[in-house]
C-alpha cells in the first residue's frame, strides 16, 4: 500500500552502500519501508514541478523517479552515465550531472519529462558538486581530487575557466545575488569564499567552520546557510551577507547532506558513520532524536522543506 501521511510528506534518506532509500514517517519518526533503487545512490533532487524526487544511482548509471507524497516508484531512467550529483537550472530547461568516477559533467536538455544529452564536458579529476546561477547561465563544478573549481557556460555548453581551490572541494553554494560562491573544503577546516561577480571565480578567503566542511543547505530565510563539518561532527550556520559563522549545532557521526523543515525549526542530517538520520532542533541547537536507517546514509529530502536560499 502507498504511504499516505495526513499532515506531512515522508522523509527520504539515501543509503548509499545498501542501494536503497529509507522512507521515514515524520509523525512517528520511524522507518516505514525501503525502496530499492540502484547501486550507490548518493544525491537526490526534486523535479521543478515537485511531482517527482529523482535519485541518482551512480554505479547503476540510472535515475529513479519517486512520488514525494506516496513514496512509490514512478519510473527508472537508464543510460545516464555515473550520475553522482545532479541539479536543475532555475529556468527548468537544463539538467546537469557530475560523473564522479568518470571525470566529466553532462548537460541535458529537459522538456518536463525527458532528458536529452546536449554535451559531455571533460573536466578535472573527480567532479563532486554543482551549482547553477539564478539566471540559468553558468554551472560551477568542484573537482574533488584535482582541487579545482570549474566554470561552464550553459548556453554554449563550454568550459569557461578553471581555478585552484583548497583541499578536496565538495559542495558549492551561491548567494542569491550571484556575486559570491561558497565551497566546502572537505580536506581542510573551512569554507572557501569566491567572488564570482566578474564571471571568473576569484578566491577571497577561507572562512573557518570546522574540519571536513562538506555539504550546504540554506536555512530558508535568504540570510543564512548551513554547512556540515564531517570530521569535526558539527554544523555551522553562516550569515552569507557578512560571511561570518553565527551559530553552531552538533552533527554526530560524520554529518553529510541536510534538509530543513518547512517551518525552519528542524535540521535533518545524514550521520554517515552511524547509519542514522539525526534530527536537530534549531532553536535549542540540540539533537532531539536519531532514526536508524541503512549503510552510509547520504542524501536527505522531503517535500515539506524550507526554501532553498
Amino acid at each position: 500500500m502507498p504511504l499516505r501521511l495526513a499532515h506531512a510528506a515522508p522523509v527520504f534518506v539515501l543509503n548509499s552502500l545498501d542501494g536503497n532509500v529509507s522512507v521515514i514517517d515524520p509523525a512517528t519518526w520511524s522507518e516505514k519501508k525501503r525502496i530499492a533503487t540502484g547501486k550507490e545512490p548518493h544525491h537526490l533532487y526534486m523535479t521543478p514541478d515537485e511531482k517527482s524526487v529523482i535519485v541518482a544511482n551512480a554505479l547503476s548509471d540510472s535515475l529513479t523517479f519517486i512520488d514525494p507524497r506516496t513514496a512509490e516508484i514512478q519510473r527508472t531512467l537508464t543510460g545516464i552515465l555515473d550520475p553522482y550529483q545532479l541539479r536543475f537550472s532555475p529556468d527548468m530547461k537544463w539538467f546537469v550531472t557530475a560523473a564522479n568516477r568518470l571525470n566529466h559533467v553532462d548537460i541535458y536538455r529537459w522538456d518536463g519529462q525527458n532528458l536529452n544529452l546536449a554535451k559531455r564536458i571533460a573536466t578535472g579529476k573527480t567532479p563532486s558538486h554543482l551549482w547553477i546561477d539564478s539566471k540559468s547561465t553558468t554551472v560551477w563544478a568542484t573537482m574533488q581530487d584535482s582541487n579545482e573549481l570549474v566554470t561552464i557556460d550553459l548556453a554554449t555548453q563550454s568550459l569557461k575557466s578553471r581555478v585552484p581551490t583548497g583541499p578536496m572541494p565538495a559542495d558549492v553554494f551561491g548567494t542569491p545575488d550571484d556575486k559570491t560562491l561558497l565551497v566546502g573544503l572537505t580536506g581542510g577546516r573551512g569554507v572557501e569564499v569566491f567572488d564570482v561577480s566578474s564571471g571568473t571565480p576569484r578566491s577571497v578567503r577561507v572562512l573557518p567552520t570546522g574540519q571536513g566542511a562538506h555539504a550546504f543547505r540554506a536555512l530558508g530565510d535568504r540570510k543564512h546557510v548551513l554547512v556540515s563539518n564531517r570530521v569535526a561532527n558539527t554544523i555551522s550556520q553562516i550569515d552569507y551577507s557578512t560571511l561570518q559563522v553565527v551559530a553552531e549545532f552538533p552533527g554526530p557521526s560524520g554529518p553529510d547532506c541536510m534538509e530543513v523543515s518547512a517551518d525552519g525549526k528542524t535540521i535533518l542530517v545524514a550521520s554517515r558513520w552511524a547509519r542514522k538520520l539525526t534530527v536537530i532542533d534549531i532553536p535549542s541547537r540540540k539533537v532531539v532524536r536519531q532514526v536508524p536507517v541503512g549503510k552510509s546514509p547520504h542524501g536527505v529530502w522531503t517535500l515539506d522543506h524550507a526554501g532553498r536560499w
